[in-house]
């Protein structure tokens, strides 16, 4: 009985768990297909693991894009520009309002002079007595007053920035309006700075005169560096001395180098371009307007303008990129600059994950990034795959060898049996195919179960149930007297002693069809099987296309199709089989071919014949060297992948000539049909 407890996540549990076996059992799959484990880590890398809970490296790209066009569906960029041009009307029709209401009131206080009871003043003071003729003057004063102040609202230049400017040296009548004005000002003012100068935020964060002065000093003085710096010169002392004089401004975290501090420079900039090209036209202008006036109002244009001009010069930077915004949520000019920080650290983790997937591998993509961006679980999958190189090489199935890695012994016995299991889960499922063999080999092997004795069979003599039954028979006692009805023997069946050449079509077409990754399976599979169970067998490969070759045991996992070859070479691999197989006397003998075409190149007097559709020349001596291994006892079996026309009539010539037996099959269904023909032609229960 099992007991789980659960409990919130706290940060310090451990969500991966990688499995040593599961990893390789998936591996073998990548292998098989890619063929070689640098390319099968990296397939593995990209897709993930079915049975450990690690992200592949797609999923995590899918996730941060996904990420991404979620940030783009939440924000409205173009609020940024629209709230400041929101808060400035708003001031401009309080002062307008302010205005008016002042006028009226004077109108009305000038009525009431001549005769009519005094009322409050407009902020509720005590009631001021005024003779008509005063009362009359100040009505004309402010009537005149109102409308030179109203003169100079209407012809507010169009462009945000300069009318902030204008309104700067305005002097306002309504008092209200002042104060909604000077809050708009300090606002923008701690805007600006904290978006431009996030490195000096510690001795900004509350922007006045000596504080705007600070900071003009202070660029001043990292200007002259960078002049320094353009010149040639070594800036390393000035650095610290800017350091040490500005430590205050700089805060606790201060860089630890010029060139640092010029890429947070270079970076805010960037992010302000980022920011618009992300407006409109006009809301550009009116932000670009803005930012010029309120560096200006705050004494920075010149030495900003410098700033920007030296790190063009040090740091080209790259053309602001446009952000397709559609959200609702509003921004300031702050939570734009952070928002496209983030945008931007999403795009340099995109390319990083793009840069792996292409092989410059996981090691270069920052885990902390990640975590930030996406989450724990995403930061983890990436630990994870950093990791699977070195948990399977702890694990003893793949060895490195300087920068390349293979696979060991362990390793390669791990893919066989994988492929062998992966085949007899099918044959378990589907159990079809019983293709008896025609021939027995000399071995014998016991069975459990026993049967009476009759003349010819193998004496495995079952001694206890031959001593029962004489004891049944003739009561108990001694001695126990035994007649030959009494005997009974063990089971047994012949097995083969069997030697396979493994034919396998490598050209090009067998990858464009599909059929390749199917029929390399098998083969492991196959190899596998023969090793650990029939260990009396012999088994060769024999890869085809242009050219036929024998294949190795420690080469099957890295077979792979040959590109540049779409020719399909049987007869020079069925002399290669031939070959091979003359090499033994006894058992049965027999090549197992598996192919998708027809012959399209033969050997003659040493030269190579190419030629397709194939040529008669080049399928008369395919069956001649059919003939030749007829001859010599050997049976080809054919597991033909296609069936097309000229494919079957060639196949039906072939039969004929040897009696062996043809296929016509699928990659899905390849390894059934040539597992169970292999296996039932092992086994033959013969008493």
């Amino acid at each position: 009985m099992f007991t789980y407890r659960y409990s919130g996540w706290d940060g310090s549990q451990d969500l991966l768990q990688l499995d040593h076996e599961d990893l390789m059992a998936e591996l073998s799959d990548y292998l098989l297909a890619q063929g070689d484990v640098q390319s099968a880590l990296r397939m593995m890398m990209q897709k993930g693991s079915r049975n450990n809970p690690m992200l592949g490296l797609q999923e995590l790209l899918q996730r941060l894009r996904n990420k991404r066009q979620k940030t783009l569906d939440q924000y409205d960029m173009s609020s940024m520009v629209d709230d400041i041009r929101r808060e400035l009307d708003e001031v401009l029709k309080t002062e307008r309002e302010g205005i008016n209401s002042r006028v009226e009131e004077a109108q009305q206080r000038a009525q009431r002079a001549g005769g009519e009871e005094p009322s409050p003043d407009r902020e509720g003071g005590v009631p001021q007595d005024l003779d008509p003729e005063a009362a009359q003057r100040l009505a004309d004063f402010l009537k005149h007053l109102a409308e030179q102040k109203l003169e100079f609202l209407d012809n507010l230049p169009e462009n945000m920035g300069n009318q902030l400017t204008a309104l700067s040296d305005y002097d306002f009548l309504e008092p209200e309006a002042k104060r909604q004005f000077d809050e708009l000002m300090e606002k923008l003012r701690e805007q600006v700075s904290k978006s431009m100068f996030d490195q000096m935020q510690q001795g900004l964060d509350q922007m006045g005169p000596q504080q705007t002065d600070s900071l003009s000093d202070m660029l001043h003085d990292l200007n002259d560096l960078l002049k320094e710096k353009l010149g040639g010169q070594d800036t390393s002392q000035g650095f610290q001395d800017f350091l040490q004089k500005w430590q205050e401004q700089l805060g606790s975290n201060p860089p630890s180098s010029l060139e640092e501090m010029l890429e947070g420079l270079r970076q805010r900039m960037q992010q302000m371009n980022n920011v618009m090209e992300s407006l409109s036209s006009h809301q550009r202008s009116e932000l670009e307007n803005l930012l010029d006036n309120m560096m200006g109002d705050m004494n920075l244009r010149q030495e900003m303008a410098e700033l920007a001009q030296s790190l063009s010069e040090l740091m080209p930077q790259d053309r602001g990129q446009r952000h397709p915004f559609r959200g609702e949520e509003n921004l300031d000019m702050v939570q734009a600059m952070k928002l496209m920080e983030q945008l931007g650290q999403m795009e340099d983790l995109e390319k990083a994950l793009r840069r792996a997937q292409y092989g410059e591998g996981v090691d270069n993509i920052d885990p902390e990034k990640l975590r930030d961006l996406l989450g724990e679980e995403e930061a983890q999958s990436l630990e994870a795959l950093k990791s699977i190189a070195k948990e399977l090489e702890q694990a003893g199935y793949i060895r490195r060898d300087g920068d390349r890695l293979e696979l060991t012994a362990r390793g390669m016995r791990k893919i066989g049996q994988k492929a062998l299991r992966d085949i007899f889960d099918r044959l378990r499922e589907d159990r079809f195919g019983n293709h008896q063999t025609e021939r027995r080999g000399p071995g014998t092997e016991r069975l459990d179960e026993g049967k009476q004795y009759e003349y010819g069979d193998p004496f495995y003599l079952d001694l206890q149930r031959t001593l029962l039954n004489a004891v049944e028979r003739g009561g108990p006692g001694v001695p126990v007297t035994l007649e030959p009805k009494d005997f009974e023997v063990f089971r047994t069946e012949h097995q083969t002693e069997s030697s396979t050449v493994l034919m396998l079509d490598l050209s090009w077409s067998m990858a464009r069809r599909g059929s390749f990754y199917a029929a390399k399976k098998v083969i492991l599979a196959l190899h596998n099987l023969i090793h650990t169970q029939f260990p009396r067998d012999n088994i060769y490969i024999v890869g085809f296309s242009t050219y036929a070759r024998e294949l190795k045991p420690d080469q099957l996992p890295y077979i792979t199709w040959d590109q540049a070859e779409p020719y399909t070479n049987m007869q020079q691999g069925l002399m290669i089989s031939q070959k091979l197989l003359s090499r033994h006397k006894l058992g049965t003998k027999q090549i197992l071919m598996i192919s998708d075409g027809e012959p399209t190149a033969h050997i003659e007097r040493g030269q190579i014949f190419l030629g397709y559709p194939p040529s008669p020349r080049t399928i008369t001596e395919t069956l001649r060297e059919v003939r030749r291994c007829t001859r010599e006892g050997i049976v080809i079996n054919v597991f033909m992948l296609d069936k097309s026309y000229y494919l079957k009539e060639f196949v039906d010539q072939l039969t004929k000539i040897n009696r062996g037996r043809a296929f016509y099959t699928s990659p899905e269904t390849l390894g059934q049909y040539v597992m169970v023909d292999y296996l039932t032609g092992k086994r033959r229960r013969i008493a």
